[in-house]
């Protein structure tokens, strides 16, 4: 789950980390107010988005007057942001953050992953901030410092000022560095968060370290144990799909091709796409009905799928484990009957109840294509999707 980024502030505002004073704002007249409240006489004005590269987009711009904030917040709010990260669709600003301006001296990049080979937590650190870190990455990859955390220790005082050292932190500004990282670690720890960045962390004219932007993603999987950050989701920003997806449990994320995939366990579905593109066709979805699908988990998965106006066949890939075939194949059927299927379906069934989920299908009348192995499944499906 993501946040905006005055939300992922106030968030790590509360432990400790130093941040410009801001506040959102969702019309010119609250903008205003907003800055008023800062006390500033410049101002940074900033579309809020679940999206980066904002600012090359035209989504954040500095004002120096009353008169030209309430102009940018107008020309901001409802305004179609289109950046690298949103694709063409682009989204619409409904919100904005206004926050007081900052006299910038340095900028530096600071991020918190979880590493999946080392299974730890990683903290990033790069003396290039304001950029984005795949450019850094790519560009200038001696620039970026790592510091993998053992979660039995935390992080020590003195690694953490290793690395601010390591990224051309000022020694006078080591020990407030420090505090720093070990404050967002605090955080990306206790609220169960998948990424953590700073981007920039800026040290002002004053010695200050200061979290310019901030941005938060947090695991789904332990949501259930942070009902507040629940209730700081945005649904405004989300797939609407994948909205739907999540009421019935289902694991769903939208894609760019014209091939539906409806497959059990995640493994398996990566599996089915990475087919499907290797035949060089496209999946248009990601979905994963799991291990306990209902008949009504897959006959929903068929509408999302079905409306998407993309879709322009149906790939079923199925290994019954604790997911039975049949169950499976009684969803199909029912799908069928509540939404016009007119588009080619492509069934491969294996496992528990395999017999029996075929013999549902072959006795339904639907026009199923069937396939024994996945290679075959994958293969069929994209001659349906090509008219073959």
């Amino acid at each position: 789950m993501k946040i905006h980024e005055y939300q992922a502030k106030a968030l790590l505002r509360e432990y400790g980390v130093p941040i410009p004073k801001g506040f959102p704002a969702f019309s010119r007249i609250e903008a205003l107010d907003c800055a008023k409240k800062t006390g500033a006489n410049a101002w940074v004005v900033k579309a809020q988005i679940h999206a980066g590269g904002r600012g090359k987009a035209g989504g954040v711009k500095v004002v120096r007057s009353e008169e030209e904030l309430d102009a940018v917040a107008g020309e901001m709010l409802g305004m179609h942001l289109v950046t690298p990260q949103t694709g063409e669709e682009g989204r619409i600003v409904r919100r904005l953050l206004i926050e007081e301006g900052a006299r910038i001296e340095a900028e530096y990049y600071v991020g918190l992953v979880v590493d999946r080979g080392s299974q730890r937590v990683v903290l990033i650190g790069s003396r290039e901030g304001g950029t984005e870190i795949e450019e850094v990455a790519r560009r200038s990859p001696e620039a970026i410092h790592k510091l993998v955390i053992d979660p039995g220790m935390g992080l020590p005082d003195g690694q953490a000022q290793d690395l601010a050292r390591r990224i051309g932190i000022p020694e006078a500004c080591v020990h407030a560095a420090c505090e720093f990282f070990k404050s967002l670690y605090r955080a990306f720890v206790e609220k169960d968060a998948l990424l953590l960045e700073v981007n920039p962390m800026v040290l002002d004219d004053a010695g200050r370290l200061l979290a310019l932007d901030a941005k938060i993603n947090f695991d789904d999987n332990a949501l259930f144990r942070h009902p507040e950050l629940l209730a700081l989701r945005d649904l405004d920003e989300e797939d609407a799909a994948e909205i739907e997806a999540s009421r019935f449990g289902l694991s769903y994320i939208s894609l760019d091709g014209n091939i539906g995939c409806l497959v059990n366990g995640a493994g398996l579905a990566m599996a089915t796409m990475d087919i499907v593109k290797l035949f060089g066709a496209s999946p248009a979805n990601f979905l994963d009905v799991g291990g306990g699908a209902t008949v009504e988990k897959v006959t929903e998965a068929f509408k999302l799928m079905l409306a998407n106006p993309k879709v322009k066949v149906i790939l079923v890939n199925i290994f019954g484990g604790i997911m039975k075939c049949d169950v499976i194949a009684q969803g199909i059927v029912e799908a069928a009957r509540q939404v016009a299927l007119d588009v080619p379906l492509v069934v491969r069934l294996e496992g528990t109840h395999v017999e029996l989920g075929k013999k549902i299908l072959a006795e339904s009348g639907l026009p199923v294509i069937s396939a024994n192995t996945m290679m075959d499944a994958a293969k069929l499906a994209v001659d349906a999707a090509r008219g073959r």
